[in-house]
């Protein structure tokens, strides 16, 4: 399950994106910068490396945000918390749009890498190595942190950004509800065979066994939800509606949720109305392109 903003609290807004940051991040950073003591000669620079930490996460989905917003999708809040970050994004349901807003996070990591080496060869250079050796052991560590996140994420198992750029590419070949059928088939397998392959180091950091426990429930909603697209597929189609904005018409069914009581409901037959608990929804969001519409709005006329 992805983090709420319910259980973490705002730190700031910028470009429209709220930014927030899971309690359970400060009990992590106790901990990783507790475990970093060796690597300095004060404990001050274990701060600093966590919280450059910190910022490149925040720089990276940022970079999905905004790749996001570019493409016309939505993109308001971001949540850190101790796996990494999330970027709430959702982009127009066209592959090329997902690929871009996907794809975006990484490449601010990979612009990231030469100032990272150019810092490096500064301190080289300088021989900090000698004289601040504190510093050049950050610029160091922050390099390979960076370098490390960048290739992690770009592995090709869902749901990592490497696994959702693979999901998109294959968009285009295969279709939406198929693609991301083999995305989150491909991470079913092959997770649990890195874990498998990976007992030691699992045992010795258990943060990788968290992070392989995410991964794993992230890739069978993944694939619940490529079976919920494939049954959208194969449902008959209204013949009076249509979505305002691509046009498609929406499929015969109990595929939307009631936001107040969660109840499957089909918002066509019950116009508009929650049987379960009587409220009325004032929104409809087509299932092939995202959009949100008034239910009025998807009556042709």
């Amino acid at each position: 399950m992805l983090p709420s903003h319910r259980s973490s609290f705002h730190v700031f807004r910028f470009a429209g994106v709220d930014v927030f940051l899971h309690w359970s991040w400060f009990l992590v950073a106790v901990y990783q910068i507790s475990g970093g003591v060796r690597r300095y000669s004060s404990p001050i620079w274990c701060v600093y490396e966590y919280l450059a930490l910190f910022l490149i996460v925040l720089l990276h989905e940022f970079g999905h945000a905004l790749a996001c917003r570019s493409v016309g999708g939505r993109a308001d809040q971001i949540i850190l918390w101790p796996l990494g970050g999330v970027a709430y994004v959702d982009p127009p349901q066209r592959p090329g749009a997902m690929l871009w807003s996907i794809a975006a996070g990484p490449l601010v990591n990979a612009l990231l890498v030469p100032i990272f080496f150019v810092i490096w060869l500064l301190a080289g250079a300088s021989q900090w190595g000698a004289t601040r050796p504190d510093l050049c052991q950050f610029a160091t560590t922050m390099q390979v942190i960076n370098l490390a996140l960048l290739l992690f994420n770009l592995l090709p198992i869902y749901p990592l950004d490497g696994g959702q750029i693979l999901r998109s590419l294959l968009w285009f070949l295969v279709g939406r509800a198929r693609s991301l059928m083999i995305a989150s088939t491909i991470g079913l397998v092959v997770v649990p065979v890195i874990v498998l392959l990976a007992i030691k180091p699992l045992l010795n950091n258990p943060w990788l066994g968290v992070l392989a426990a995410f991964a794993l429930l992230q890739c069978w909603t993944g694939f619940q939800h490529a079976r919920l697209l494939t049954r959208i597929n194969a449902a008959p189609r209204r013949a009076d509606c249509a979505c305002p904005s691509c046009g498609a018409s929406p499929p015969t069914g109990e595929f939307w949720i009631c936001g107040k009581c969660r109840q499957h409901l089909d918002m066509f037959a019950t116009n508009g109305f929650c049987p379960n608990c009587g409220v009325i929804l004032d929104g409809v969001r087509c299932m092939e392109c995202g959009q949100w519409h008034t239910l009025r709005a998807f009556i042709r006329s």
